[in-house]
């Protein structure tokens, strides 16, 4: 095997080039393949302002609580959670969320979402937390975004400084 000294604007193609495993001393992880179950990747995003609809159809919370991931292999698996702080303000309705995938509502066809919280007259909001896991079959760039509505009144999410925060799990299929 002849040793090519490669210059700094020269590549090496991986997928033809490179066999074995890198030593977890060099930073690899020793691996050739995973097994099911192992975390591949962690992708996560935080929202700290206000937001707030008085839309009994689902709209987007906002661009940051919103996560981009392209899975390794179509048989990866997405583990999706949703936290943040929210509430409604008309008695005897619901603060209502839910995840999408791309344009596709994770929650089914029903605008009944993946949770909610519901407005008594003496509650004055809660704690707000969604989780899915989905099975998106593609290797491409998916988007998945959280988005909420009100059945009557206004929702709001994230008020008096809470953060809302979405974080999207890839799971070994």
């Amino acid at each position: 095997m002849a040793i090519t000294r490669i210059g700094p604007n020269q590549s090496i193609n991986l997928a033809s080039n490179i066999t074995g495993t890198l030593p977890t001393g060099n930073g690899g992880t020793g691996a050739t393949s995973f097994t099911a179950g192992k975390v591949l990747q962690v992708i996560t995003a935080n929202d700290s302002t206000a937001r707030n609809t008085n839309s009994t159809s689902f709209v987007t919370a906002s661009n940051t609580m919103s996560v981009d991931i392209t899975p390794s292999a179509t048989s990866s698996k997405i583990y999706l959670n949703v936290t943040g702080n929210a509430y409604v303000t008309t008695n005897s309705a619901y603060f209502i969320g839910t995840i999408f995938r791309d344009s596709t509502d994770l929650g089914g066809a029903s605008d009944k979402g993946l949770g909610n919280l519901y407005k008594n007259p003496d509650d004055s909001g809660g704690f707000l937390s969604i989780s899915v896991l989905d099975s998106p079959s593609s290797t491409s760039q998916i988007t998945y975004s959280f988005r909420f509505r009100a059945t009557a009144g206004t929702a709001y999410l994230n008020e008096n400084g809470a953060k809302g925060t979405i974080t999207a799990f890839e799971i070994a299929g």
